[in-house]
This record gives C-alpha cells, structure tokens and sequence, in this order.
C-alpha cells in the first residue's frame, strides 16, 4: 500500500521508491519472532519466592527494607540508579533540529497537565521509586534511596507519603515479606493516576485496567496479563519509553511484533496495510473505555473561589477541565521521533504549541500511521521573555495555598533556572499520547468501512494524501 501515496507525483514517487526502499531494506530489519506468540511472553507458573522468612527484624525506614534486599539482590541497587524510573531523566538525546545533546525527562520538563514536577517534587515524588527526593541536594548515588517496594509490594498494602516516603502506619515486615513479581497495581498505582487522577493523562490507562473484562483489554482481560509481560525488563530497565517526556521512542521500545508475526493475518489484504498502518491504529479503537479521560485543561481560569467544584469540570485549584468517553483517537504520522519543547524554550502566544509533536509524514518511509489523544492546555507564559513557566504549585508558598500567580510563577521559575519578569499570561498548548492499551479483541477491530468510504474517521487531507485512496485509485485495501 506504501507505493500508492505517490501515484499523484508519479515523479517524485519513481524517485522514493528508487532510492527509498532499498535504504528502508538495508536499514529496518524485521524482528525474528517466533510463530507461537506465547513463546516470547515470560513463564509465570512457577511460584514466586516466599519473602516472609527472611524479614524478621526491625525495619523503621524504607530505606532499611532496601539494604536488606541489597543483601541478597546486591546488583539491583545499582541497576535502578542508572534507569528512568529513578533519574527521571533519558539517556543523553541528541536534539534534531540544534544538534545538542540533552538529558530530559519528568525531572526537567513541562507538561500541559500538572504543568512542572520539578517546582513541586515533594508532591511529585510520590510516584518516584525513591525515598526522600523533594529538593537537588538528594543523592542519586545511593542505593539505599531506592524504593524495591513500591514495584514489589504484593500486599496491597504499601502507601508513600510526600517526598516517596513511607506512609505512617504501613507495616513494613508485612510488606517487605509480601514481595513477587509487579502487578497492575504496582504499576497503576502511578500510570493509571497520572497528570493528577485516574485516567487524566493517557487515556488507554486508567483504573479500569486493575481488573479489566476482555472488552476492554484482550491481553490483560482475557488471558489476565501483567504490564511486565510486555513491557519486559533488563537489569531494572523496564521496555518501553513515553512520548510526553523523550525526544525519540526508537531505543527500549516495545511493539506488538515483539510477540505476534506481521504477517499473521489470513486476509492478505490486511498485511498489505502493515507497511503504513500501525497495529494499533485498528486494534485500539477507542480508549477510555468505562472511564473518562481529560482531552482539555485550562489553567487561565483557576482560583475562582465563587464557582461551583465538580472532579470532571472545575477546581479552584486547578481551573476548568473537559473530560470524554470512548475517545476516538486522532490519526496522525510517526516515526518514533518527537520534537520537544524543553523548559526554558522561546513560544509564540498566538499559535499552539505542540509540546511533543510526533515527527514523520506521508513521504517518510520510516512513518506510521498511529493513533493519538491530544490533550489540549491552556497554561502559563512569560509576556516578555516569550517562555512557558513552570508554577510552584504545593506547599505552603505553592499557587493552591495563595492563589497567587505571580509569586508561584517565581518560585518555580527560580527552581527551574528561567528568567519571569512579573509578566504573564495564558497560550495554548497539545500534547500528544499514542494510544497502544486497551486492545480490542480481533472481532472489535475496525474494519475497511471504519477509515474509508464516506463516514470514515480518517482525514485523508490533513494526512497529505489527494483523498480517500480507495475513491482516488490507489491500492483497494
């Protein structure tokens, strides 16, 4: 189906695949996977190690139930310093367009959700696998500062507090003796709520997922899957990376083909799409499924202590919000590559900014068609320095104590290391999120009439196509 985008420049199509495909050939081999798709998920029917016997003293910090582990898991500590999930930060990324090599992540960069962890860690950190991080003097060399427990607590019962510190009142030899394999629930208990609640954020993760039927999730509903299944993990570096916070998705990324054959598909047909179409662009149909996600968050409207408060519509705190239902996902090219807005970046106020927009197109041969939520903010600038600001929010001195614009916008702007000149106002900004959970069984997936004929959900136009190509001539899928 690749060759029959170019039908309407015949000339410059003649030229691509020339020279194109046999780049694409040299330079994207496909994975070897095995034809039993169960062959690449990990064996989980052997009990997992009783814990209980070997937790019998006392524990009173979290951080003394990690150096009991190190005891025996002697490398773990180290591994988790070097990942993601306790940096908060990437590997070094070379930015396309500047050529400069930057470490980003949660720790460093803005969002259009909850707007900046990095001026608010002591609420933040919550969802941090450490102990204690809440200003830059914490020690990211430490493996005692690492948390085992909050990704292997298999209790149910282990609650943190404000700076990822253990709750009053957990018991931390019940817990520690509790530990296994992660579940949903440890991975939930921060991805499903992230951006502030459940379901805000992603849209194909939220707390339906905990227990979810087949209709909502094949793999965890029907043959009842952990996160860790797919998203598989080597010395602590869980696959996988997010769009919100990367600049590229190409390294540790997981992909259906992972476990499932590309030419799986009896209808030929269908196979002839994979060289344009993600898999998840027909099994991911809708998100949000039993519950709704937030697609609009306007921060420009906070602190109106007159108005009435719904979860759903409005917080003094945060300002107004649009949630959905079964969210169709937006169409749209990737090719694993996001231009990022960092912190501290110029903004134009009179556009939308894009905060990490997916790179890719109908001329490059690396793209597919994914599908996409896209939130919408309407969020903080500076009006001289034309840069987004980044609010301390908590506290005492944060905006939701003193609903005071101006002095949270200089604290955080303090914290973050950009300039505020008192001045501000309000831009609008997108982010995007591939929608690659809750996947439908085979029976719910769409179908030819879904994207083409009339009706269909694909914008043909916005995607560089002349149309609808099984009106215009090409391929008939």
């Amino acid at each position: 189906m690749r060759d029959s985008k170019y039908i309407w420049l015949v000339g410059l199509g003649i030229t691509l695949l020339i020279i194109g495909v046999p780049i694409y050939l040299f330079t994207f081999d496909p994975p070897v996977v095995s034809a039993d798709p169960w062959a690449n998920v990990p064996d989980r029917s052997r009990d997992p190690v009783d814990h209980s016997h070997f937790f019998t003293g006392t524990y009173e910090t979290g951080s003394d139930i990690t150096r009991a582990c190190l005891t025996c898991h002697a490398d773990a500590g180290e591994e988790m310093l070097h990942t993601s999930h306790f940096r908060w930060l990437s590997e070094p990324q070379t930015v396309s367009e500047t050529g400069e090599t930057v470490e980003i992540g949660k720790a460093n960069l803005l969002n259009n959700f909850c707007l900046y962890a990095g001026a608010n860690l002591d609420s933040c950190t919550r969802c941090h696998t450490g102990y204690g991080w809440v200003d830059d003097t914490y020690d990211f060399t430490d493996p005692a500062n690492v948390d085992c427990l909050v990704c292997h607590d298999n209790s149910g019962t282990y609650v943190r507090a404000a700076g990822g510190q253990v709750a009053e009142g957990v018991d931390l030899v019940m817990v520690a003796g509790s530990v296994g394999t992660p579940t949903r629930q440890n991975c939930g208990g921060c991805h499903f709520d992230g951006g502030g609640g459940n379901g805000v954020k992603h849209g194909d993760l939220d707390e339906s997922l905990y227990y979810p039927p087949e209709s909502v999730d094949v793999h965890m509903g029907r043959y009842d899957f952990l996160c860790v299944d797919c998203h598989q993990t080597d010395d602590h570096q869980i696959g996988g990376q997010a769009l919100g916070v990367n600049i590229s998705v190409n390294d540790h990324n997981i992909a259906c083909t992972d476990c499932h054959e590309p030419t799986l598909h009896e209808d030929e047909r269908i196979t002839e799409h994979l060289d344009t179409v993600a898999c998840q662009t027909c099994h991911v149909t809708a998100t949000a499924l039993r519950d709704p996600t937030k697609i609009s968050w306007d921060w420009s409207v906070a602190g109106d202590a007159t108005r009435e408060e719904s979860v759903h519509e409005y917080l003094r705190i945060k300002g107004e919000f649009v949630y959905t239902s079964d969210y169709i996902p937006q169409i749209a090219w990737f090719n694993g590559n996001i231009s990022r807005y960092l912190t501290g970046d110029p903004m134009d106020p009179s556009v939308t900014t894009v905060l990490n927009q997916p790179l890719g197109d109908i001329y490059d041969l690396t793209s597919l068609l994914y599908p996409f939520k896209i939130h919408e903010g309407n969020q903080p600038y500076d009006v001289v320095n034309r840069i987004f600001l980044t609010p301390r929010t908590v506290g005492e001195d944060g905006y939701w104590t003193t609903f005071d614009w101006p002095s949270a916008l200089q604290l955080g702007a303090d914290m973050a290391g950009i300039p505020f000149s008192g001045e501000y106002n309000f831009a609008p900004t997108e982010m995007y999120y591939v929608q690659t959970h809750m996947v439908r069984p085979a029976e719910n997936a769409l179908t030819c009439t879904s994207c083409h004929g009339e009706g269909g959900r694909i914008d043909w136009l916005a995607l560089g196509y002349p149309g609808d190509p099984i009106v215009w001539g090409g391929r008939t899928p």
